[in-house]
C-alpha cells in the first residue's frame, strides 16, 4: 500500500551528544521514515543559548554512512556559509556516501549570530537572497562539472516563502520546496509558487511540496495535505521522542 504522504524527521542537532543523534536517525531511518534531515546553524536556535550544538555538513556524511533507506538532507543548508561551488562538491560527496540518497538543501540563510561569530556578512535579507539568486546557477553548474558526478538525482529543494523572490527560484530552479504552516498559510504560499510557475512555464508537478511541522500541528495533518503538501517534515529536538513519527506514519499509511 503506498503512503498518502511521504513522511520525514528534522533532528535539531543541539542540547545533545553526537550518539544521541546517532540513535535518532538510526532509529527513523529502521522506522521507515522517508526522509531525515538536520540544519545548517552554528549555535542553538532555542534553549540555553551556549549549549552543545554540532555543525550540519559533517552530520549529514555521517548519516550517510549509517542509515540505509531514508532520504537525507540539510533542511536547509545556508547559501552565505559556504560558495555554491563548494556547497555542489559537498552534497555530490554525501549523496555518493549514502548510495544516491541525498537532497540538496539550500536557502539565503537568516540567522545573525552565525553570520557574525563566524566572520560573514550578514547584510539585508534581500541582499542575501540576491547571494542566493546569483548562487543557484552555480550550483547547477559546477554539479554538471563535477566528476564523477552524483550517484542519485540529488533533488534541489529550496527553503522559504518569500512571494516576489523566493518562490520565483524555486520555480526556476528547485525540485522542491519547504515552507512552515500552519495549514492555510502553507497553502496561500504554494499558489504563489503555482503562478509562478504558470509565469515561467514550469510544470508545477515537477516541484515536490514539502511542509515542517510540530507536535502542535499533528491534529491538522489532513488539511495540510488537502492543501498540496506531499512530504510532512516533523521538527524533533532532544530528547527525541517518536511517538509523534509514529502516528505520522500511521496517518501516512491510513
Amino acid at each position: 500500500m503506498s503512503r498518502r504522504f511521504k513522511v520525514g524527521v528534522q533532528l535539531h542537532p543541539q542540547h545533545c551528544t553526537v550518539d544521541d543523534l546517532r540513535a535518532a536517525w538510526v532509529r527513523a531511518d529502521e522506522m521507515g521514515v522517508d526522509s531525515i534531515w538536520t540544519w545548517d546553524h552554528f549555535f542553538p536556535l532555542y534553549g540555553p543559548a551556549d549549549g552543545d550544538h554540532f555543525e550540519g555538513t559533517t552530520l549529514l556524511a555521517a548519516m550517510a554512512v549509517t542509515t540505509r533507506q531514508a532520504m537525507i538532507g540539510l533542511m536547509v543548508g545556508c547559501n552565505s556559509y559556504r560558495n555554491p561551488e563548494l556547497m555542489a562538491d559537498i552534497h555530490r560527496t554525501i549523496d555518493h556516501l549514502s548510495g544516491g540518497r541525498a537532497y540538496f538543501g539550500i536557502g539565503s540563510g537568516w540567522f545573525e549570530r552565525d553570520y557574525t561569530e563566524y566572520g560573514y556578512e550578514f547584510g539585508t535579507a534581500r541582499g542575501r537572497l540576491d547571494r542566493l539568486a546569483d548562487g543557484l546557477p552555480r550550483i547547477r553548474a559546477r554539479l554538471d562539472a563535477l566528476t564523477p558526478s552524483p550517484v542519485g538525482k540529488l533533488p534541489l529543494l529550496i527553503g522559504g516563502s518569500g512571494e516576489k523572490v523566493t518562490l520565483k527560484l524555486v520555480a526556476q530552479y528547485a525540485d522542491a520546496w519547504n515552507s512552515f504552516g500552519p495549514p492555510e498559510v502553507w497553502a496561500a504560499k504554494n499558489a504563489v509558487l503555482d503562478r509562478w510557475c504558470a509565469d515561467l512555464g514550469r510544470n508545477p508537478n515537477d516541484i515536490e511540496r514539502t511542509v515542517c511541522v510540530s507536535h502542535e500541528d499533528i491534529e491538522r495533518i489532513d488539511a495540510f495535505v488537502e492543501a498540496g503538501a506531499t512530504h510532512l517534515i516533523l521538527m524533533l529536538g532532544e530528547p527525541f521522542d517518536f511517538a509523534d513519527v509514529e502516528a505520522l506514519l500511521a496517518a501516512a499509511d491510513s
